[in-house]
């Protein structure tokens, strides 16, 4: 797995490229995202590890997907992720971690991940842009998976799918870790300017 310097650098270029590629100066890229300025220079100077939250806000003013965003390097036809190079964008207790595999920006917005939440440990998820869907299975373990005010338990070996434009959480309440693989899919965003960001 990359170090968070290495990952750090690879975030602050993709960001700059992005920005430059439209011509957005820092403040309009502030406007965009609903990300302050100064956030915005320091992870363009790679100088802060921003929270998963701060760097959707980011990719959806681009209209790329996080892993776009958190590219180590440019892929080709075919790219393959080594376990090294896979990274971790989040770490809750002991145990816990929310690494991003893989991710394309073909047409829809792709995202793979892989989850693990060590007993009694939670990850609270900001709504993401209207038409935003997830598919979770779970490997290990039991999934207590909460949905605005709706809460559902997926059993180990079942899934779920539901539209994630609303606040959800993924929370392991029971003493076996918890395991399990995650897709978001997210449609095409036309216009970047466009995209409502949660508050």
């Amino acid at each position: 797995m990359p170090d968070a310097d290495e990952v750090a650098a690879a975030i602050a270029r993709n960001t700059r490229e992005l920005r430059g590629g439209r011509g957005w100066t820092l403040d309009q890229l502030a406007g965009r995202s609903g990300v302050s300025k100064g956030m915005l220079v320091q992870i363009e100077q790679a100088r802060t590890n921003p929270s998963i939250a701060t760097l959707c806000r980011v990719a959806d003013a681009f209209g790329v997907t996080l892993a776009q965003l958190v590219e180590l390097d440019d892929g080709g036809m075919v790219r393959v992720v080594d376990a090294a190079d896979v990274v971790r964008l989040w770490t809750g207790m002991e145990g816990s971690g929310g690494d991003l595999l893989v991710g394309t920006d073909r047409s829809e917005h792709v995202e793979l991940w892989r989850w693990s939440l060590a007993a009694g440990d939670r990850h609270d998820s900001e709504g993401h842009v209207d038409g935003t869907r997830e598919l979770l299975a779970v490997l290990a373990g039991t999934l207590t998976l909460e949905v605005g005010d709706e809460v559902h338990q997926v059993a180990h070996g079942g899934a779920v799918l539901f539209d994630a434009n609303h606040p959800h959480s993924y929370v392991n309440a029971h003493k076996r870790l918890l395991d399990l693989v995650l897709v978001v899919v997210q449609p095409p965003v036309l216009d970047p300017a466009a995209v409502s960001h949660p508050d």
